[in-house]
């Protein structure tokens, strides 16, 4: 995976006929048993761009839902959050997969695939904690709170021997190296979620607002998921922020919430999800989750992310909203959402809120 230095030109082009990682999905080992529902008689092709945080997900969920729908293609390409969103508006995709809700702008920008006059939607059928991920040499349980992140990276503290990193890690083994910074270089929505976070919890170093772009020139960038772990698996001494299913054979810092630390738990996240309000201001099937990043209770991580299925309201042809919505139905189920956490390692949607989503489903046409 290659990956650039800050400031190289990174453009990303949502063309209106796209090169779908369908194969790699569609041939992946079913993640249930072969006991499943009957098979159905759906058939067709349709096609979804976004999150390569979901793709780990997204492969689980799409073997799953082909033993009942066999005649039935789901393709999925994990370009990033931001060009999902981007290739969904364009006409370039059924469904987007976005770790970042719809801004209001894009949903008054409604995709041509929607029936003229309706809305999008946001679908969370993804939650998983973002981990500080990071390759150190002899470094272990290193642990890390909101404003000392923040101060990496913004670029204010580079060395791993800082004061401020010392003062968290009595003992511990740092070098007296230079931090190298890995950030991705796409419009994510993971960055959107960390950059939340800071905003939320180190507002005094972090002094820019929540962004899906990378708001600082500082280190090294790398789009996706699987590019930022490349990065950082090839560069000794360095530290990004990244979706856990993508964290595999790096270590994770420990995060400082409230008075404790506290490492990464799937559940930790999906709680502080639970406790959080929708977005007000929309369409009561539209379940844009405003997360509440000070949630200090035991166990807490509020460095998670949500990620969404984007789905029109009404399709203007019925039968891709037909095959759209049972796709929907299979991941938000009790068992897709256990082939995801089996696969990806995210916390499957509380009751309360899978019946919710179950209900926003229920409305596609």
């Amino acid at each position: 995976m290659k990956f650039t230095r800050f400031g190289s030109a990174a453009a990303i082009a949502v063309a209106a006929t796209i090169v779908l990682s369908s194969c790699a999905a569609n041939e992946a080992a079913p993640a249930t048993s072969g006991s499943a529902a009957p098979v159905s008689k759906l058939s067709g092709t349709f096609n979804g761009i976004g999150s390569s945080a979901q793709g780990a997900a997204e492969t689980a969920w799409i073997a799953g839902f082909q033993i009942a729908n066999p005649k039935v293609t789901v393709n999925y390409d994990p370009q990033g959050s931001g060009a999902g969103r981007k290739g969904f508006i364009a006409g370039a995709a059924a469904f987007a997969g976005s770790d970042a809700a719809l801004k209001d702008t894009e949903l008054a920008t409604p995709s041509p695939l929607c029936m003229a006059g309706t809305k999008a939607i946001d679908l969370p059928i993804y939650i998983s904690p973002i981990a500080i991920a990071y390759n150190v040499a002899g470094l272990t349980d290193l642990k890390l709170d909101a404003a000392t992140i923040a101060g990496i990276f913004k670029g204010a503290i580079t060395k791993w021997d800082d004061p401020a990193i010392k003062s968290l890690n009595s003992g511990a083994a740092l070098p007296s190296a230079a931090i190298v910074v890995v950030h991705r270089s796409d419009d994510s929505g993971t960055t959107q979620n960390f950059t939340e976070y800071l905003a939320a919890n180190a507002p005094t170093v972090w002094d820019k607002p929540a962004a899906q772009t990378y708001p600082y020139a500082v280190g090294d960038a790398a789009k996706g998921t699987s590019g930022v772990a490349d990065a950082v698996k090839g560069a000794a001494n360095s530290i990004t922020y990244i979706d856990e299913s993508g964290a595999t054979g790096l270590s994770i810092a420990q995060l400082k919430v409230g008075s404790a630390f506290v490492k990464i738990n799937a559940s930790g996240a999906a709680d502080v999800v639970a406790k959080s309000p929708t977005v007000t201001g929309r369409d009561a099937n539209d379940l844009a989750i405003a997360i509440d990043r000070k949630n200090t209770d035991k166990n807490a991580w509020p460095l998670v992310l949500v990620s969404y299925m984007i789905v029109c309201n009404t399709y203007a042809d019925p039968a891709q909203g037909e095959l759209v919505k049972a796709y929907a139905q299979y991941v938000a189920s009790s068992e897709g959402q256990a082939a995801a956490q089996k696969q990806a390692g995210s916390a499957p949607l509380s009751k309360d809120l899978a019946a919710k989503v179950a209900k926003a489903i229920a409305t596609i046409k």
